[in-house]
C-alpha cells in the first residue's frame, strides 16, 4: 500500500496495455522512480503481448504472454488497478475518477488508452455471435462461440492484417472460413495489386474463401436468435454462425473529448513532440495520440517510441518523437508478408523494381527514387530479405548492390549482401530503435558474446521479434571466431544445448522445471523448451505427454502428428524399409477412404495420409495400431525413414540384403529423440539406388561388408556425406552407427541437422572417427549404454497414447465441446477428387 506521506509528485497512467508497460519500464530504467505511480487499467490483466495474440489459439497461455514481470509493481513501487478503468478527468483539480467511484489526483498524467475496434454498423452487428477481436476475453469468447453445436462456418469483416490473423484462428478452429474486405485487395495498406494477388492465391489455396470489392450490408439471425447469415452489399451472401469484425479501429480518446482537450478531426489526441498535450500536465501516448507529424499510429514500434520520449520527458531529458519506423512483416495462415517504406511508390520518379512466380507464391517489389535510393518495398510469400531491404530503406543512402540482385532468389545470381553489411547507423530493431552500430558495440565495447546478451542490454528483438534473424548475422558477425562455437541456448539459459545435455545426464534431472531453477532463469521460452523436451526424451524420460512434458512440447509432439498449412494434421505409420504387406496396404486404404484422407506415397518410402483433424486422430491410430503399424515419428525431432533399394533378394546387381539391414535399423533407432530430424538409407551395390550418400547416416553393400557414410544432408543446402569406415562387418556397423547418433545428440547444438553438425566440429571427420572407433575420449561405453537404454525402453508413443484415458482427452477440437467434430477441410482443387468425410459421417463410424 502507498504511502500518504510520500512526497514525490504523483504520477497516474490510464491504460496498461503494451505501450503504457513500455512507459513504466522505460521510467524504471532510468533510475528509482522519482514520482508516485499510480495505473488504471480497464482489462482485468496486467499487459500482455498484443501483437502475438493469436498464438493463444495454438496454446500460448496468458502468463506466456505476460508482459508484466514477478515483483515489478513491488520493485518500483507502482500502485495497480485492474478492471477499473478512468470515467473522467478534472482538469482544474486535477483528478481522475474510475468506474468504481475512486478519485485519483495527479500531479502528471499520462493517456495510454490506446484504441478501440471499428465495427460498422450494420443491422445485426450485436447479435449473439458476432466479435471483435482485440483482447484475450475475445478470443476467449470466440473458441466459446465456435464449439457451440451448428457453428460451422465464420466470417471475419476486414482483410487487413488483425482480420488475417482471425481468419487463420477460425480455420485452426475447423470452421469453413470467409474474409470480406470493402478495399479491392487483401491487406490495401501495406501492399500493392500484385501483391495482394498473390496472398490471396495463397490464402485461397489453404481453403478461405476471400471476398474483396464488397461489405457486410447485413448479419442476418439463425432460429436461436444468434448470427446465421451475412448479405453482402454485392447482393450475395454467406452462411456467417461466427463473426468477427476487424475492419480497424478508432483512437480511443473520449476522456480527452470531455475534459477539452484537442483531439484531431478524424480523432487522436493532439500532442506535441514530448507527447505532451494542450494541457502541460497531461501526456497522451500510443494509439490514443495524434502525433507531432498529423499521425495516429497504429503500430507497437511507434508507440513504444512515444513511450521512450514520454518518459525521457518526465525525467529531466528532451523525449522527441516526429515521427516512426511502419514497417510491418508477419505471417498469415503460414503466408509470409512484408511492407517497409513507401510501399506503393508515390514519389515523383520512383520506378519498381519485381520479381512474381506464381507457382511459388512469391512476389517481390522494391521501390527505387532517381537518386538509387530504395524508398519501399512489398514481399510475399517470401521475406527472408526484409531484415536487409527496411534497414537500408530507412537509411536512405544510394545502393551499391544492383536491386534486382535484392530480390531474385538465390539460386537465379550471385548473392546479395547480408544485414552484416548494413551501415552503422542503419536501425536493425524499430522496436526499441536500436541501430546496427549499438548492437556491434554491445559486442566490441560492452562485453556481450552472444546474442541473449546482446538483446537483454539494447532489448533488440524482443519486442515484434521481425528483426531476430538480422540481429543474429550481426552479432555474428561482430563476434567473429568466438562466435563459431555457439554461447547459450536462449536468453532464459547461459548454456549451449550440448552443455544442457550434459547436465541433465550427469545430475539426473528429469523435469524442465527442475533445470531451469538450478541452471536457467525465467519461465522458459519456445526456443528453450522443446530443446529440453528432446534432451529429456533422449535420455529416455518417460513418454512426451506425460506430466510436464506434455507442455514443453512443440505444435506437432504436442498432437503426435504434423501440422499442415491448412490447420489439419498428417498421418504417417511406420513402413520399415519401405516393405509392406497387402493387408497392411488394404488398411491404410480403408482409413483414408473412411475418413476422407488424401494420401501420398513418399520419398521414404512410406505412405502419408493427410486431412485429418485432431478428434479424428485417436480414431485412425487405433485402427493403424490394431492392423499392427507404429508411429513413424513424422512429427518429431527423431529418426524418419530408413530407405532401401530391393537388394540382392531382387536385384541382379545387389550384393548385400539391403531391405533386410534397412529394416533392422530402423526398427533399432526408431523413436530416437534427436536435435534435429534423421533420415537414413541403405544402398545393397554401389549403383547407390538409395541414395545413401544424401542421408544423415547412409550404408552402401561392399563385397566384403559395409561402407559407412556420415553428414549427409537434403534440401535447400545439399551436402554428400563422408566416408567413416569402410567394409564393415554388420556387429561393427551397427556400434559405429550407435556411437555416431548417441554422439551427436550429446554434442549438437539446437536444430542442427548433421551436415553442419559436422562442419562445425573440431577436427571433423578425423575427430570423429577418433571418438567413435578408437575412443579417443573415453566415452564409448557411455554411448553404448545410452544407445541399448533406448532400444531396451522404446514404446510405441501412439499405441501408449491410446491406452492411457488422460493423455487422449488433448485430442478434442474444442475443450468445451469434445464431442464436435471439426467440420470439412478443403483441398485443392486439383486433387477435387478426394472428398473428406463430413462430421455426419465420422459420427455415424
Amino acid at each position: 500500500m502507498r504511502d500518504p506521506n510520500d512526497p514525490r509528485p504523483r504520477l497516474v497512467l490510464v491504460g496498461h496495455g503494451m505501450v503504457g508497460q513500455r512507459f513504466l519500464q522505460a521510467l524504471a530504467d532510468r533510475g528509482p522512480l522519482a514520482q508516485r505511480v499510480t495505473v488504471l487499467a480497464e482489462e482485468p490483466r496486467p499487459a500482455y503481448d498484443r501483437v502475438h495474440l493469436t498464438s493463444w489459439f495454438s496454446g500460448t497461455t496468458a502468463e506466456e504472454l505476460s508482459l508484466w514481470p514477478d515483483g515489478f509493481a513491488a520493485a518500483h513501487g507502482i500502485d495497480l488497478h485492474l478492471g477499473d478503468p478512468a470515467t473522467a478527468i478534472d482538469r482544474d483539480r486535477r483528478t481522475v475518477t474510475t468506474r468504481s467511484g475512486r478519485t485519483v489526483a495527479y500531479d502528471t498524467l499520462v493517456l495510454a488508452t490506446g484504441s478501440a475496434p471499428f465495427v460498422p454498423p450494420v443491422p445485426g452487428h450485436d447479435l449473439p455471435g458476432c466479435f471483435v477481436y482485440r483482447t484475450l476475453e475475445d478470443l476467449e469468447a470466440i473458441r466459446a462461440r465456435a464449439g457451440q453445436p451448428g457453428v460451422t462456418t465464420g466470417v471475419v469483416v476486414g482483410g487487413g492484417l488483425l482480420g488475417l490473423e482471425a481468419a487463420g484462428a477460425m480455420l485452426a478452429m475447423g470452421l469453413t472460413t470467409h474474409v470480406v474486405e470493402f478495399a479491392p485487395r487483401l491487406m490495401a495498406v501495406q501492399v500493392d495489386e500484385g501483391g495482394g494477388a498473390a496472398l490471396r492465391r495463397e490464402i485461397e489455396s489453404m481453403g478461405v474463401g476471400v471476398r474483396t470489392g464488397t461489405a457486410a450490408k447485413a448479419v442476418e439471425a439463425a432460429a436461436d436468435g444468434s448470427a446465421g447469415r451475412m448479405v453482402l452489399s454485392d447482393g450475395t451472401s454467406l452462411d456467417a454462425h461466427l463473426v468477427v469484425f476487424a475492419a480497424g479501429v478508432r483512437p480511443r480518446d473520449r476522456l480527452a473529448r470531455d475534459c477539452g482537450l484537442p483531439v484531431g478531426e478524424r480523432g487522436g489526441i493532439v500532442v506535441d513532440a514530448a507527447c505532451r498535450t494542450a494541457d502541460p500536465h497531461i501526456l497522451a501516448i500510443g494509439e490514443c495520440a495524434l502525433a507531432a507529424d498529423g499521425r495516429v499510429y497504429g503500430l507497437v514500434a511507434p508507440g513504444y517510441a512515444m513511450a521512450e520520449a514520454a518518459a525521457a520527458e518526465l525525467t529531466g531529458g528532451r523525449g522527441s518523437f516526429t515521427g516512426a519506423d511502419t514497417a510491418t512483416r508477419l505471417k498469415l495462415l503460414g503466408v509470409e508478408v512484408a511492407a517497409f517504406g513507401d510501399p506503393h511508390g508515390t514519389g515523383d520518379g520512383v520506378l519498381e523494381v519485381l520479381y512474381s512466380n506464381s507457382r511459388e507464391g512469391v512476389y517481390k517489389k522494391l521501390c527505387i527514387d532517381p537518386e538509387g535510393r530504395l524508398v519501399g518495398g512489398v514481399l510475399v510469400g517470401d521475406a527472408d530479405s526484409y531484415d536487409l531491404l527496411r534497414p537500408l530503406a530507412a537509411a536512405g543512402n544510394p545502393l551499391t548492390t544492383p536491386p534486382e540482385q535484392l530480390v531474385l532468389p538465390a539460386s537465379a545470381g550471385p548473392a546479395a549482401a547480408g544485414p552484416a553489411s548494413l551501415p552503422d547507423e542503419a536501425v536493425v530493431c524499430s522496436c526499441h530503435n536500436v541501430t546496427k552500430g549499438a548492437l556491434c558495440s554491445a559486442v566490441t565495447d560492452k562485453g556481450c558474446t552472444d546474442v541473449p546478451s546482446v538483446k537483454r542490454l539494447t532489448k533488440a528483438g524482443t519486442g515484434c521479434g521481425s528483426c531476430t534473424k538480422a540481429l543474429e548475422c550481426i552479432v555474428g558477425e561482430a563476434l567473429g571466431p568466438q562466435a563459431s562455437r555457439p554461447r547459450g541456448l536462449c536468453e532464459h539459459f547461459d548454456r549451449t544445448r550440448a552443455e544442457l545435455y550434459e547436465i541433465i545426464r550427469v545430475k539426473g534431472i528429469t523435469s524442465f522445471s527442475r533445470l531451469i531453477d538450478e541452471h536457467g532463469r525465467g519461465e522458459g521460452c519456445d526456443i528453450c523448451k522443446p530443446a529440453v523436451a528432446s534432451i529429456l526424451a533422449a535420455l529416455g524420460n518417460g513418454h512426451v505427454l506425460d506430466g510436464e512434458q506434455a507442455a514443453l512440447q512443440d505444435t506437432n509432439d504436442h498432437f503426435l502428428a504434423n501440422l499442415q498449412r491448412n490447420g489439419s494434421y498428417s498421418v504417417v505409420p511406420r513402413v520399415p524399409g519401405g516393405e509392406i504387406t497387402a493387408a497392411g496396404l488394404i488398411t491404410i486404404g480403408e482409413i483414408a477412404r473412411d475418413f476422407g484422407l488424401y494420401t501420398k506415397i513418399t520419398g521414404g518410402q512410406r505412405i502419408d495420409l493427410f486431412g485429418a483433424t485432431v478428434d479424428q486422430l485417436p480414431h485412425i491410430w487405433r485402427r493403424l495400431v490394431d492392423a499392427g503399424f507404429e508411429s513413424g515419428h513424422a512429427y518429431g525431432k527423431a529418426l524418419r525413414t530408413v530407405k532401401s533399394c530391393v537388394g540382392r533378394t531382387w536385384c541382379r546387381y545387389g550384393v548385400q540384403d539391403s531391405v533386410g539391414l534397412a529394416i533392422e535399423l530402423e526398427l533399432r533407432y526408431r523413436g530416437l529423440r534427436a536435435p534435429h530430424k534423421l533420415k537414413a538409407a541403405v544402398s545393397g551395390c554401389a549403383r547407390e539406388c538409395a541414395e545413401a550418400q544424401s542421408k544423415d547416416f547412409g550404408v552402401i553393400a561392399t563385397a566384403q561388408g559395409w561402407n559407412l557414410y556420415v553428414g549427409g544432408n537434403g534440401g535447400t543446402t545439399p551436402r554428400h556425406a563422408d566416408l567413416l569406415a569402410a567394409d564393415l562387418d554388420h556387429a561393427t556397423l551397427l556400434r559405429t552407427i550407435d556411437r555416431f547418433l548417441m554422439f551427436y545428440i550429446r554434442t549438437a547444438d539446437r536444430l542442427e541437422r548433421t551436415a553442419p553438425w559436422l562442419e562445425r566440429l573440431e577436427g571433423g571427420l578425423d575427430h570423429l572417427r577418433a571418438v567413435v572407433m578408437d575412443d579417443a575420449l573415453g566415452i564409448c561405453a557411455e554411448l553404448d549404454d545410452l544407445m541399448a537404454r533406448h532400444i531396451a525402453t522404446y514404446e510405441d508413443e501412439w499405441r501408449a497414447t491410446l491406452d492411457d484415458p488422460e493423455r487422449l482427452r488433448r485430442f478434442v477440437s474444442f475443450a468445451n465441446a469434445p464431442g464436435i467434430p471439426d467440420p470439412t477441410v478443403r483441398f485443392m482443387p486439383e486433387r477435387g477428387q478426394i472428398r473428406p468425410a463430413t462430421a455426419a459421417e465420422v459420427a455415424a463410424r
